[in-house]
């Protein structure tokens, strides 16, 4: 056996009892997985552009947006997808065009198109986001604020 053929059995083999253990951790004795989101298009049902040359860089935030309160306008970079985990948010992107999420619903971002979240609520809402960047780069531009309606 080569090289290569003997790193792929053992990498299958742990991958065998990793998912066994998985399984047997669970309470019930079954691993579940539950699909969040996949799609090649973001929000708007534009497609997804190519990811960047460079180091990939995966950064996870957890944000808050207060009662009453919305983002500033920006941009993505990259490609990236949230889930809220609490509270409602109403993502609006400029010039027409809103998603509303509230809380278990995901989101594929848009990326290179100005848009802002809106928190019209009375309760803070909470939002878990991946971003597929590049290390050095920021993934999250600020644009020039102005009148929302």
């Amino acid at each position: 056996m080569n090289r290569l053929t003997t790193y792929l059995l053992c990498s299958l083999a742990l991958l065998v009892v990793g998912g066994i253990g998985l399984a047997w951790a669970h309470e019930d004795g079954v691993l579940k997985v539950t699909v969040v989101a996949k799609s090649i298009d973001s929000w708007d049902g534009k497609p997804l552009p190519p990811y960047p040359e460079g180091q990939p860089e995966i950064t996870i935030l957890r944000i808050v947006i207060p009662a009453g309160e919305r983002t500033p306008l920006h941009t993505h970079s990259v490609i990236n997808a949230g889930v809220m985990l609490r509270g409602e948010l109403v993502v609006h992107m400029e010039g027409g065009g809103t998603k509303t999420l509230k809380e278990g619903d995901s989101l594929i971002e848009l990326v290179n198109k100005p848009h802002w979240g809106q928190n019209d609520t009375k309760t803070d809402a909470e939002i878990l986001v991946f971003y597929a960047g590049i290390q050095g780069k920021s993934n999250t531009h600020t644009v020039e604020e102005h009148a929302h309606p």
